[in-house]
Order: structure tokens, then sequence, then C-alpha cells
């Protein structure tokens, strides 16, 4: 009667899909590495909640304007829920042995997604701001 869900496999892992949602679970990684992200992504139809269970992660929201992209950055705590609105541009930048949480409409990952690639500009900016975002205390909103 009771349903238990754990993974140790990298990568985004959906577990628990029902009726209209689903959750799943995204372990490290190097995709997620700051080192290696190279665009940013949305969903049309779902907001998407991250909770971090253990790790380091900072969850990226972007606003694409005429004179750039305007981050804003947080580091996740454990335990606390944050929620990228439908829509957002975003991404999350992990370390290793991270683990978190996801919670979002069902089949997401299969139909309902943009990617928006970065230049080569952009991407040594999203990096040294999420850098910087990984030392504690730190929220960062910037425009390129």
């Amino acid at each position: 009667m009771i349903e238990t869900y754990y993974t140790k496999e990298h990568g985004y892992n959906p577990f628990l899909i029902r009726k209209g949602w689903q959750v799943a679970q995204l372990n490290y990684t190097p995709e997620q590495d700051v080192k290696n992200i190279i665009r940013l992504d949305r969903h049309n139809l779902t907001d998407e909640v991250f909770i971090l269970l253990r790790g380091d992660a900072v969850l990226v929201a972007a606003e694409v304007k005429d004179n750039g992209i305007e981050y804003y950055m947080e580091k996740l705590e454990p335990m606390v829920t944050y929620n990228i609105p439908s829509k957002v541009w975003h991404n999350i930048a992990m370390r290793e042995d991270c683990e978190i949480i996801i919670v979002e409409r069902a089949n997401t990952h299969i139909d309902d997604f943009e990617h928006l690639d970065l230049e080569l500009s952009e991407i040594q900016n999203f990096r040294k701001k999420v850098i910087a975002c990984f030392q504690p205390e730190t929220k960062i909103t910037t425009n390129l």
C-alpha cells in the first residue's frame, strides 16, 4: 500500500507519473555541470517545482530582452520548494552528488519543452554568474 521511489542513476528519472502530473528525480549528470550548460529551457504548459535533497545546485531563471538576457539565480537550500512558472526560460547547474526532486505536469519531458541555445559570449557570462552564485548567501539578478 506504500510505494517507494528513489534512484541513484544520473540524469532525469521520472518515476511517478499519474493523471495530469509527475514526480522525477534529477541526479547530477555532466550535462548539468556549469561548464557544460549551453542552453536554457522552458515549458509552456506547466510550472516546474524543484526540491533539493542533497548537494549543491543553482536554479537559473531568465528573461530574454532586446539588449540581452537578464538572469535571476539562486543557490538552492535543501528541503525548500522552488517554482519556475510556465513560459519562463530556466536551467539548473548542479555539482557532483546533487539530487533534486522535480514535480510538473505529466509527460513534460516528452512534449512540453523549448530550447534556447546560448551564444558563446552568453555561455561565458552565464558560467561566471553561476560560479559566483555557488558562493554562500548569493542571489544574482543581472543583464548581459
